[in-house]
């Protein structure tokens, strides 16, 4: 990522032109991301829906930003977490990406572990944690935040348990706490575009904190709405109307990526498909 890149999401988020890289400032950014960059599988939806090759659907670095900055767009693990961490290492950050599992699922999440201060931190703007967690290898580490509160437990050998609290669909993952080589990560993130069952391609979901609370949307649910959560209660604002526009608005993703998800899946939409 080049340093002009990086000063502009840093102006993005709100930040110093030149943070220290230490722990409060790691706290700052994960916090800014999550109010700013959606969690959101449609533009990857999109991009499944007109691009032949799997390899050619990634978007990982300053492609990623890019498509953010210009659309409001974000993405699921892969993506948000190599471009996360490509900015923390642009600002002095060290550490490594790392695949981990979920449920029954395995190797189909990643996740960041940050060097600092001679201790591990797990970061994981894909899933997301909205905190950083200190990586205990001898016992068990917690931190709260107003979205959620999560706990990370050691388990055997390099294996972490993170749990999250209230659980929303799945309470947490298991971390492997080993770092995973970037032309591996790569496949792996362009394995996920495979047509025959990548994840996240066959429904848009996506969520961000917006006004401090902790927003989502599913296009499995009929009728369509937009889930607030409010001290862990699920409060639904309905949208079936204009479904693209209440998504925009609510998230910043510009419409035109939207209807072109909605319609790629065959969803009724607004026709409105030209990004």
């Amino acid at each position: 990522m080049s340093n002009a890149l990086a000063q502009r999401l840093l102006r993005h988020f709100e930040l110093p032109a030149v943070p220290p890289a230490d722990l409060a400032t790691l706290r700052l950014l994960v916090e800014r991301y999550t109010q700013t960059v959606p969690w959101e599988s449609a533009s990857r939806i999109v991009r499944r829906a007109r691009l032949a090759e799997s390899a050619d659907c990634i978007v990982l670095g300053e492609a990623f930003w890019h498509e953010h900055l210009v659309h409001g767009a974000g993405g699921t693990c892969y993506e948000s977490n190599y471009s996360f961490f490509a900015l923390l290492r642009q600002l002095g950050y060290n550490g490594y990406l790392t695949i981990n599992d979920i449920g029954g699922a395995v190797g189909c999440h990643s996740a960041i572990v940050v060097l600092l201060d001679g201790g591990k931190f797990l970061v994981d703007v894909g899933f997301p944690v909205h905190v950083v967690l200190p990586i205990d290898p001898h016992g068990q580490t917690s931190a709260d935040s107003p979205i959620m509160n999560y706990s990370l437990e050691k388990e055997a050998g390099n294996l972490y348990r993170l749990r999250r609290d209230p659980p929303m669909r799945t309470d947490g993952f298991l971390l492997h706490d080993e770092p995973v080589g970037d032309a591996d990560y790569r496949a792996i993130a362009t394995h996920d575009y495979r047509p025959d069952g990548g994840q996240f391609l066959d429904a848009i979901v996506i969520q961000k904190v917006v006004g401090g609370q902790l927003w989502r949307f599913h296009s499995d649910l009929r009728p369509y709405v937009l889930q607030q959560f409010v001290e862990g209660e699920r409060r639904d604002h309905d949208i079936s109307a204009d479904v693209a526009g209440g998504l925009a608005d609510c998230f910043g993703i510009a419409r035109e990526i939207l209807s072109a998800a909605m319609a790629a899946l065959g969803l009724a939409c607004d026709g409105r498909a030209t990004y």
